[in-house]
């Protein structure tokens, strides 16, 4: 099944601490169900000093599951279930995701 949440998209938060707020996907992860949220459900994490990176106590994303994001329809902002439909006709013919709310499409 193709997929309805990807890399880049805008999405809400449903439940939890960040509940209601906003952010990017900047990764998703398909055999864990789960995606980072730039910004979302941050983290405080004790880091070793290396050659490359200084010590000390860092804040970095922490991944949600995919049922607890939806994403934000691109009329409102509010969040929407993700359908999809083809467009074109014969061999033209392209899947694109729509916004269940609105039936605007999310990527052209």
């Amino acid at each position: 099944m193709a997929a309805k949440i990807r890399k880049g998209d805008k999405v809400v938060l449903l439940t939890g601490r960040d509940k209601g707020r906003t952010g990017e996907v900047i990764e998703v992860r398909p055999d864990d169900d789960r995606v980072l949220v730039r910004g979302i459900n941050m983290v405080k994490r004790h880091q070793k000093q290396t050659a490359q990176q200084e010590g000390g106590i860092i804040s970095k994303e922490s991944p949600v599951h995919l049922s607890n994001v939806a994403i934000a329809d691109p009329k409102d902002g509010k969040p929407t279930r993700v359908g999809f439909k083809f467009v074109g006709a014969g061999d033209d013919r392209k899947k694109v995701r729509i916004a269940k709310r609105s039936g605007v499409e999310i990527d052209g």
